[in-house]
């Protein structure tokens, strides 16, 4: 593939090439657990399938040119790959997060990593000054989601990785809601791009999986150690599965996007909804700065009612046809969800009221339906 390929052709070719034993075009799946050596430590560059594998090289490889970086590791989940980050700090070490984040990241951060010795501070992100008076020496690890799960705050990556460019710390961006399609992190000053690839860049609701990117040849060495000594690894069919569903990346997102843009003005000034999220309204507050960092605004979309209870959640979560109620996001259905009693019931109550996550939150993962079911099914919902 040409160096200067651009990013819709990189999705297709990038890492890929046809398989040279038999001129087949898909990467073959390569299911073995180990490999025959003509002596010990002669081989052909693989030796055991948990250290190496050809199809999840072709995937690193493809990842790694999607986020443009030079290197790519794949974990057998979202939650895996964010395991092995923090396992690249020490006791006494501190990680600096946006305190509107998925409800499993934040369980794994306090509820398993402060057991040994890891500081967790969690901060309003959209706000500089806030960030800047938590910065102390101590900070090693930088944790931004943008867009904010599930928010749909916009957090400026640049403008982040600015201020600490003088500062030990590392600046990692979640970029699970935007995919590489919306948003590079790693060209906006980030050092890693992290995606739970089980969402928009698997696409199909069918194959578990994470994914990192990085330019740090350092930082890159500790993952790719800790990927084989701990062994959270996906398998070679996984692999296939999340190869398959990159190439279709940008036809998927884009129209998602289209449809979720649609889906907002429909119901932008509702009756019964109080507060709607969603970035690509004029009067989003980090509208301007998603314009600047992202090329589309994105298909995530939430809001609250404004009988703000449980109940009324739950009445409108039960009469969809066309959203399913499920956990996740991403795929090419729409789904729906209630995160104050799924995907952030780990967070306790008043953590997450104090950034606007209420029990009648309601968050629409917009998929490729046609627009105007989608808009006609949350609208008789609603209803």
């Amino acid at each position: 593939m040409k160096k200067n390929a651009r990013f819709n052709t990189k999705l297709i070719h990038a890492g890929v090439e046809p398989d040279p034993t038999t001129g087949a075009i898909m990467t073959p799946i390569y299911q073995t657990s180990t490999y025959v050596q003509e002596a010990p430590g002669v081989h052909k560059g693989y030796e055991y399938a948990r250290t190496q594998n050809p199809t999840r090289n072709v995937l690193q490889q493809n990842i790694a040119a999607l986020e443009g970086a030079r290197f790519g590791i794949a974990y057998s989940s979202g939650l895996a790959a964010l395991d092995t980050i923090l396992k690249t700090l020490s006791p006494g070490d501190e990680l600096l997060s946006t305190n509107d984040l998925y409800g499993g990241s934040y369980r794994l951060m306090r509820k398993q990593y402060e057991k040994y010795g890891i500081k967790f501070k969690f901060v309003d992100m959209t706000n500089l000054d806030e960030l800047k008076s938590q910065l102390t020496e101590s900070i090693k690890l930088i944790w931004i989601e943008s867009p904010t799960n599930p928010m749909l705050r916009i957090i400026d990556i640049a403008a982040i990785c600015n201020l600490v460019k003088n500062h030990p710390a590392k600046v990692c961006v979640d970029n699970t809601f935007a995919s590489p399609y919306l948003q590079n992190p790693l060209n906006l000053g980030a050092d890693l791009a992290y995606h739970s690839a089980t969402k928009y860049l698997g696409g199909h609701s069918d194959v578990v999986m994470g994914l990192v990117a990085t330019s740090d040849e350092q930082l890159a060495e500790q993952l790719y150690f800790l990927q084989n000594a701990a062994g959270a690894v996906p398998g070679p069919q996984d692999c296939f599965l999340m190869l398959r569903g990159i190439k279709t990346l940008h036809v998927r997102v884009q129209r998602a996007c289209d449809n979720a843009r649609q889906m907002a003005l429909a119901l932008q000034n509702h009756p019964k909804i109080n507060n709607l999220y969603y970035p690509g309204l004029l009067d989003h507050p980090g509208h301007d700065i998603a314009r600047a960092q992202m090329r589309d605004f994105g298909a995530m979309l939430s809001f609250d009612l404004k009988e703000n209870t449980m109940a009324a959640a739950n009445e409108v979560l039960s009469k969809t046809q066309y959203f399913s109620l499920a956990e996740s996001l991403g795929g090419v259905e729409s789904l729906i969800g209630h995160p104050a009693s799924m995907t952030h019931a780990s967070i306790p109550k008043a953590e997450r009221l104090k950034v606007g996550l209420s029990d009648s939150l309601i968050r629409l993962s917009i998929g490729i339906e046609d627009e105007a079911d989608l808009i006609e099914d949350i609208l008789g919902a609603l209803e």
